[in-house]
């Protein structure tokens, strides 16, 4: 299914890899630390084009929520931007996927809330954000396999 991932890179790129592992995400790919590092290093106008580019023919942004994802900028950008577009929008809480080096994360905060539309709803109280279950990151990692068509479908969109 052909998705945009929104993720905070530097805390859970390896998170994400499981994911993009499972088969259910077509035509996404992860930079490597150093390509994100150029795209950023070329200033605010680049980042905007390289995320309008990878967005572009994506039915959905999923943001991938770990511990610190609602406090990244980028990512909060991308949420505006796929919400302005018309794209369907939703989250995936990911801390209970092991990252090798550092194990399970904390719950991270909603990235949604706080985001006001026009008409005054917040964002948060609109946009779902699936929790998988599991007692173990293979647990989790299995919620998420089996869910994850069903969670895409269930995202909102501007226009919903």
């Amino acid at each position: 299914m052909a998705v945009f991932l929104s993720f905070h890179y530097g805390r859970d790129a390896m998170r994400v890899q499981q994911i993009l592992n499972m088969g259910a995400v077509e035509g996404q790919t992860i930079l490597s630390a150093q390509d994100w590092e150029s795209v950023k290093n070329e200033g605010d106008a680049a980042v905007e084009n390289w995320i309008a580019e990878q967005m572009k023919y994506k039915r959905a942004v999923v943001v991938l929520v770990g511990q610190e994802t609602a406090s990244r900028e980028w990512v909060d950008y991308e949420i505006r931007k796929a919400w302005n577009d018309g794209k369907k929008v939703l989250g995936v809480r990911i801390h209970g996927l092991a990252d090798p080096a550092n194990g399970r994360d904390r719950q991270g905060a909603n990235p949604f809330a706080g985001i006001k539309l026009k008409n005054g709803s917040d964002l948060g109280d609109i946009v779902p954000v699936f929790n998988p279950s599991g007692p173990d990151s293979k647990g989790v990692y299995a919620s998420i396999k089996e869910n994850w068509d069903t969670w895409v479908d269930q995202g909102v969109s501007r226009s919903a």
